[in-house]
């Protein structure tokens, strides 16, 4: 099992999602940056589809009552491994220090995302808020195994299916691992971009916008909202004027549709967006990935298809 001292802002776990449903309103949800948590499921040997736990910006505790192997992965952040009274040493060259309960040498290791970790039975792992971007990703041999729900063990945030988001006390049951951590060391992480340019495709609607609400979108910069979460991005900047009033019937949506409310201020859809929607769409974002990182402020442009 693991044990959850600090859920943090928000922990959720998630796998590759659920496809396949959305014509019964169910959208695919799964992991923001799906490649991420591949990476570490592989680190510590699960297959790429095994379910992990997405950690949003401040961290999260947690207890482990099994020998584990777990890594990291996306945001980088501290890594705090407090061994227990009987746990093994840490590593050489590790600074330590003892907990202030006195249950043993806790082990500073702040280069520890993307290599995988082996940890004793007991162990308290504690990831530290995000030095840059927004989301971390992490793999437990042996993958959580809560109950899938329509072939998916992910959290879906707007509908509510699957297993809640994490609280303070939780308990998660762990499979049995299906093979070896990678022999690797260390793998190479993508920077976290300070601003986002984005490909973005004409929409079905986009004749409902005026020919300069299309220029505006891609000759302007906007600002990520503090309002964004894993239904979507909201944007700030520029609005985006309306050729045509009214409102739509409600229609289909998909991954990285970027819708305009009546306030013209656009919105990117992510992995828990809804399957219809009534505002207007005026392009589709080709790649949502980057976005997972987004903290609010930062900037985007968009740019047209490449040709």
């Amino acid at each position: 099992m693991i044990e959850v001292l600090r859920a943090g802002a928000l922990t959720t776990v998630q796998d590759q999602g659920r496809p396949g449903w959305a014509h019964l309103g169910v959208p695919r949800s799964g992991a923001l940056d799906p490649a991420a948590l591949r990476l570490a499921n592989r680190l510590v040997g699960n297959p790429e589809h095994a379910a992990g736990l997405e950690i949003t910006l401040t961290g999260c505790e947690l207890r482990f009552t099994r020998a584990v192997t777990v890594a990291l992965t996306g945001a980088p952040v501290d890594v705090l491994v407090e061994r227990g009274p009987s746990g093994a040493p840490p590593g050489a060259g590790r600074p330590v220090e003892h907990s202030p309960a006195g249950r043993g040498p806790v082990e500073r290791r702040p280069g520890d995302t993307g290599r995988p970790l082996s940890l004793p039975a007991g162990a308290i792992l504690r990831v530290g808020p995000a030095r840059a971007g927004v989301r971390s990703w992490l793999a437990v041999s042996g993958g959580i195994a809560v109950e899938p729900v329509l072939g998916s063990r992910a959290t879906d945030t707007l509908s509510d299916l699957g297993p809640p988001p994490l609280r303070d006390g939780d308990r998660l049951p762990v499979g049995a691992p299906t093979g070896p951590p990678a022999p690797v060391d260390v793998t190479v992480a993508p920077a976290v971009p300070v601003g986002l340019r984005l490909a973005l495709c004409p929409g079905p609607r986009q004749d409902w916008f005026t020919p300069a609400a299309l220029d505006l979108l891609l000759r302007t910069a906007y600002a990520i909202s503090p309002a964004s979460n894993r239904v979507g991005a909201r944007l700030v900047g520029a609005a985006l004027p309306r050729a045509v009033a009214g409102e739509l019937p409600s229609e289909g949506l998909v991954l990285g549709a970027v819708q305009v409310p009546p306030d013209g201020q656009p919105l990117i859809f992510l992995a828990d967006h809804p399957t219809t929607g009534g505002y207007p769409v005026i392009g589709v974002v080709d790649d949502v990935t980057p976005l997972a990182q987004a903290r609010p402020g930062t900037t985007v442009t968009f740019h047209g298809p490449q040709r």
